[in-house]
């Protein structure tokens, strides 16, 4: 039989789980809680159940995927392996995806972030300014290729033939969208 020196077991361990196929690719239903994400992008959090908990990690590869913000007694399902950190001897699990149970992701990043901009005020009535009935002229801030530029024109000169239309060409999609967008409409401000 043997002695057998601690890294050798959890090393035998280890490799057990690995050959288990269920714990390779497994999705597991649980609530978040002490979810962590730190500055090098790597979230660590619990998952747990009325009976148990599992410790889970999500590198940062993988956490830049997440489209929502997740928070501590959320309900989420969490797809990913399940396997052993040998330095400290404890079985984890190593997350891939995350979604959150109920809404879509993207359904949930929308209401956070209306959140986020209503506790800003941003939507209060004082910042509100009237729109006139009838404007002489309307700024378009859009991609000068898309689609849409030809709805707005032909809907606008349907509904008010003598409105001025001036557009503001951005990008709508990738990293330089949003600083586009914001100069478009601080430009027409």
């Amino acid at each position: 039989m043997g002695i057998h020196n601690v890294s050798e077991v959890t090393n035998y361990i280890k490799r057990m789980f690995q050959r288990e196929p269920v714990l390779g690719c497994i999705q597991v239903r649980g609530e978040l809680s002490n979810f962590r994400c730190y500055a090098s992008g790597h979230c660590y959090f619990t998952l747990k159940d009325a009976a148990s908990a599992i410790k889970c990690v999500m590198f940062r590869s993988r956490a830049q995927g997440l489209r929502f913000r997740p928070e501590n007694g959320m309900q989420v399902v969490v797809s990913g392996s399940i396997s052993v950190y040998e330095r400290d001897g404890v079985y984890q699990l190593y997350a891939d995806h995350m979604m959150p149970e109920g809404a879509g992701d993207l359904a949930l990043a929308f209401e956070q972030l209306k959140a986020r901009l209503a506790s800003e005020g941003l939507f209060d009535d004082a910042h509100k300014k009237p729109l006139p009935r009838f404007p002489k002229r309307i700024g378009i801030v859009t991609s000068i290729s898309g689609a849409v530029l030809r709805d707005i024109y032909h809907v606008s000169k349907r509904r008010w033939p003598t409105v001025q239309l001036v557009l503001r060409p951005v990008l709508v999609q990738g990293e330089e969208a949003a600083a586009q967008i914001a100069a478009a409409i601080a430009f027409f401000n």
